[in-house]
């Protein structure tokens, strides 16, 4: 469990960096602002918002219960995977919205118009950091 929860923060920082570096490419190697195309901007957008969706959705189907379950079980190896591939998809869908930031970028929009996928991107990573299963006590 200790060595899965290294392994998970590694992950999550080297994320996290690649997202600043993200910030950085798109602004030294864009072309400049140019006529974007503001249909796209509307479907990046309309991507992210379903993307932010199914990251609580994966937390919620992997992470949490598999979490739940860890609790109880510390040794089970096989929902120590699941638990593990559910940060691992929730990082790389934080990671894919950064990267819209970045085509954005290269199509022309300026880096203000990026600048929310960044960030969105960068605060989910930070939010969703790996935490050790713990039992939670609800009445029921």
């Amino acid at each position: 469990m200790r060595g899965t929860l290294r392994t998970l923060r590694a992950v999550q920082w080297t994320m996290l960096g690649s997202i600043l570096l993200y910030a950085v490419v798109g602004e030294v190697l864009s072309t400049g602002t140019g006529a974007a195309d503001s249909s796209l901007k509307y479907v990046f957008t309309t991507a992210g918002v379903a993307i932010v969706g199914i990251i609580f959705v994966v937390r919620r189907t992997l992470v949490l219960r598999s979490a739940e379950n860890l609790a109880s079980h510390p040794d089970d190896s096989l929902t120590l995977g699941h638990w593990k591939n559910g940060y691992i998809a929730t990082y790389a869908l934080c990671e894919a919205l950064a990267l819209f930031g970045v085509v954005l970028r290269f199509t022309g929009c300026n880096f203000r118009q990026s600048l929310p996928f960044y960030i969105g991107g960068f605060v989910l990573l930070v939010f969703f950091g790996p935490r050790e299963p713990r039992h939670s006590f609800r009445e029921g």
